[in-house]
């Protein structure tokens, strides 16, 4: 199974082609929020890199966030055109999904509290149990709240981890804050059943999407 996986809900435009579990081709830069731009001749290239053709391709797998409003808008854009243009299945995998995913391999039977920064204070949280089950919905929190409910064994990765620092007097575990490309497609590729591909904002956008995003036609 071919698998482009894309991510583009940080300051990083990411894309990856994945078969069988080995990454083939990847691309990323650090574009701030300039991801329209950059989106379409990166995957062509990473297309270009591994010599295969769009066609090729059996799944779509995105970051459908939360993160940069503006980024996660042009992946999930990018990723339905796609869809579309190749009658594929576009599978919409969650910053949450993806960390959780990761972290587990590396700590096993340990519960899992993924903390993203939210910006004006607050913070995106998800709770998984010690089997990477999602406990409940993502929400959003203080830091303050969050520290209060922690267990001495959970570990905590994304981009807000610094945040609980300040309140809880224990070292944390030192994780990554961005997921490989290489956990979207594996994610995707394990996905049985296909939802709507939506992106998953948490509050209103601090800024408006760009005007100048457009697919190429097929």
């Amino acid at each position: 199974m071919l698998i482009l996986a894309i991510d583009t809900a940080s300051v990083f435009c990411t894309t990856g082609l994945v078969s069988k579990n080995q990454l083939l081709a990847k691309a990323s830069k650090n574009i701030g929020k300039r991801h329209a731009e950059y989106l379409m001749g990166q995957i062509i290239a990473v297309m270009d890199e591994a010599r295969k053709d769009l066609s090729d391709i059996d799944r779509i797998s995105v970051n459908i966030g939360p993160g940069s409003f503006t980024g996660v808008r042009v992946g999930v854009s990018a990723a339905r055109g796609l869809a579309l243009a190749l009658d594929k299945p576009a599978i919409g995998i969650s910053t949450f999904e993806a960390l959780a995913f990761e972290t587990a391999k590396h700590y096993k039977n340990r519960p899992i509290t993924i903390v993203l920064e939210a910006h004006r204070g607050a913070l995106y949280i998800q709770d998984f149990d010690t089997n990477n089950h999602a406990i409940h919905p993502p929400r959003i929190d203080t830091a303050e709240a969050i520290a209060t409910t922690l267990s001495e064994t959970t570990i905590l990765p994304g981009s807000g981890t610094h945040k609980i620092a300040q309140q809880v007097f224990r070292p944390l575990t030192d994780t990554t804050p961005i997921a490989d490309i290489e956990t979207y497609a594996l994610l995707a590729a394990r996905k049985k059943t296909f939802g709507k591909l939506v992106p998953l904002y948490m509050r209103a956008p601090d800024a408006k999407p760009q005007a100048s995003f457009t697919l190429p036609r097929a």
